[in-house]
């Protein structure tokens, strides 16, 4: 059965999505790009950088979602010539009636934001992608629960939907799982701040950073592999 999506437009200009049936949204309404900007390229990508320079990166996303967050993470691979191997994890990939609509690639003032982002989408499922020189992605249509690799990834895009919405994402053993994906030093990145989050993942050896929020959210996850 075809979920019911409906377009909205967050308080900064750029487009999310809005699942009635779930009663949430992709992003926060204060800003889908503002959010997506803040969290996982400045604290995750960036922040990463800044303590491993020049390293090629292995990243595991677990919700493709819109794309925004690959969006934004091939343009800095360009922007800044950093190799970027990119696993995003969605069990439900947009159709092109749904993706085609979202309006990213005109709040960019140059003109191949738009192609990239098509790129993004149109790229096979289950196969390595080189959508660039510097940017290989890998779309897997399967859940976290089910996903098994032997690569120790650099970072984690955790951007599951809420503990309040996707439970299931947000268990102990979940967690487990994804910080056995986590090489040394990995970085896991995410808006959600939730107490018992921060402890489990505190008690399965990570060290945790509260970070403030982007707009609209107080704090935010950054959580480092000793």
């Amino acid at each position: 059965m075809k979920r019911k999506i409906e377009l909205i437009t967050t308080s900064d200009g750029s487009h999310s999505l809005y699942l009635p049936d779930m009663n949430e949204t992709y992003h926060s309404s204060h800003g889908a790009l503002t959010e997506s900007q803040h969290i996982f390229i400045e604290a995750g990508l960036q922040s990463y950088l800044n303590e491993h320079p020049r390293k090629p990166l292995k990243i595991l996303e677990i919700g493709f979602g819109t794309g925004l967050n690959a969006l934004l993470t091939l343009r800095y691979a360009l922007e800044h010539q950093v190799s970027i191997h990119f696993v995003s994890l969605e069990p439900f990939p947009l159709q092109e009636d749904v993706y085609g609509v979202l309006n990213y690639a005109s709040l960019f003032t140059d003109e191949h934001a738009n192609a990239q982002f098509l790129a993004l989408h149109e790229a096979e499922w289950e196969t390595e992608v080189s959508i660039s020189d510097f940017f290989v992605l890998q779309k897997k249509e399967q859940r976290l629960e089910d996903f098994s690799d032997d690569t120790d990834f650099d970072l984690i895009f955790f951007d599951a939907f809420a503990p309040s919405k996707q439970e299931e994402l947000w268990t102990y053993e979940i967690l487990e799982k994804t910080v056995g994906l986590m090489g040394s030093s990995a970085v896991l990145v995410t808006y959600c701040a939730r107490g018992q989050f921060k402890r489990d993942l505190a008690a399965l050896g990570l060290r945790v950073e509260t970070l403030p929020g982007p707009p609209g959210k107080k704090e935010m996850v950054r959580a480092v592999k000793l």
